[in-house]
């Protein structure tokens, strides 16, 4: 038996949008590698990409975990 999982486009956008949103994160930790000692900045750019994370991710359990 096959199931089909199909996925909106709002679900797929939230995918792509976080995995920018891991990226600009992991760009981030290459900067400050090896230590990633951030500075203030560098947190504030942090956090704000996290909080934009969860809410791809909140999108993604709407959508998928239904």
């Amino acid at each position: 038996m096959r199931v089909v999982i199909l996925m909106t486009q709002r679900s797929v956008d939230a995918i792509f949008q976080a995995l920018f949103l891991l990226t600009d994160l992991r760009a981030l930790m290459r900067e400050t590698a090896p230590l990633h000692d951030l500075d203030e900045e560098q947190r504030a750019k942090a956090a704000k990409a996290v909080e934009k994370l969860k809410k791809q991710i909140g999108i993604l359990e709407q959508e998928l975990v239904r």
